[in-house]
């Protein structure tokens, strides 16, 4: 079979087909189009089938190719962790804004999944320690090797530390406060129909271990036990969802934040919310 003839055969969105072919076939889009005649052997045909098949069934095309770009970074992906979206690097703006590049600040990332946030906040400010929390070890196993492939051994802040357990109790006692705590927790409601779309996705890093029919069971904890942990003039950002940003502003400001706001993502839906401790 030639590539445009698999290309055509696919049964799947030519976008992910020709993404098929560039990751297991070594065929980026320019040698397609110089080429299309030109024939795939029987074990890529084979392995092109097994992951057309597996998109034909609804597994996104980030976990059938094992990865996914977040912040111009290439993370490994699986089914222990959410997909990054877009949307989320709004936060890492957000965290990259208040972390001066020639401090060491404790930044910490609750509920770090793949590492994605941590990792592009080490990866942009090299002097700031910065530790993950997960109640999933299979997740902060990933999160380890992504640190391990994308950060510099010798990186000023050292390599990124992680802590599995439930929220702030993850950390131990030797662990101090903090200059930044960023977090894309568990929001959406529980019963919420939009979940079927992301059953391929971890249930635990969608409704958390506190679902609720409001989504913001984990939230409500979170905010209660980070906020008593910011140095003064630090900040507590927090992705949430699309109709949740005034319920956030009102969390965050009864745990004593001033400064609250929320910020917008691509859309123009406020996606994150922050607040700033302190007098």
């Amino acid at each position: 079979m030639t590539r445009d003839e698999w290309l055509r055969a696919s049964g799947v969105e030519r976008s992910d087909a020709l993404a098929l072919l560039r990751e297991l076939a070594g065929v980026s889009r320019a040698a397609l189009l110089a080429h299309p005649e030109a024939g795939l052997d029987s074990a890529c045909l084979e392995a092109l089938e097994r992951a057309a098949e597996a998109l034909r069934g609804g597994l996104p095309l980030a976990y059938v190719l094992g990865w996914r770009e977040f912040y111009g970074l290439r993370l490994e992906l699986n089914r222990h962790v959410l997909i990054p979206r877009p949307d989320t690097e709004v936060l890492v703006d957000f965290a990259l804004e208040h972390l001066d590049r020639s401090l060491a600040a404790e930044v910490l990332d609750l509920g770090t999944g793949s590492g994605a946030i941590a990792i592009a906040i080490a990866h942009e400010r090299p002097l700031a320690r910065v530790r993950g929390v997960d109640a999933s070890a299979e997740a902060l196993e990933l999160a380890r090797r992504n640190a391990e492939r994308l950060l510099p051994p010798e990186r000023p802040g050292g390599a990124a530390l992680w802590h599995q357990g439930d929220w702030m109790g993850a950390l131990g006692p030797e662990v101090g406060d903090f200059d930044l705590i960023v977090s894309n927790p568990p929001y959406v409601a529980a019963g919420d129909p939009h979940l079927a779309a992301l059953r391929h996705e971890p249930a635990l890093a969608l409704v958390g271990a506190r679902a609720c029919a409001d989504g913001l069971g984990d939230i409500r904890v979170l905010v209660a036990q980070a906020a008593p942990r910011l140095r003064d003039g630090a900040w507590l950002a927090l992705e949430h969802g699309y109709d949740q940003a005034a319920a956030v502003r009102d969390l965050l400001q009864r745990a004593g934040l001033r400064e609250v706001h929320s910020l917008r993502d691509l859309a123009g839906i406020e996606r994150v919310t922050a607040g700033r401790a302190g007098k």
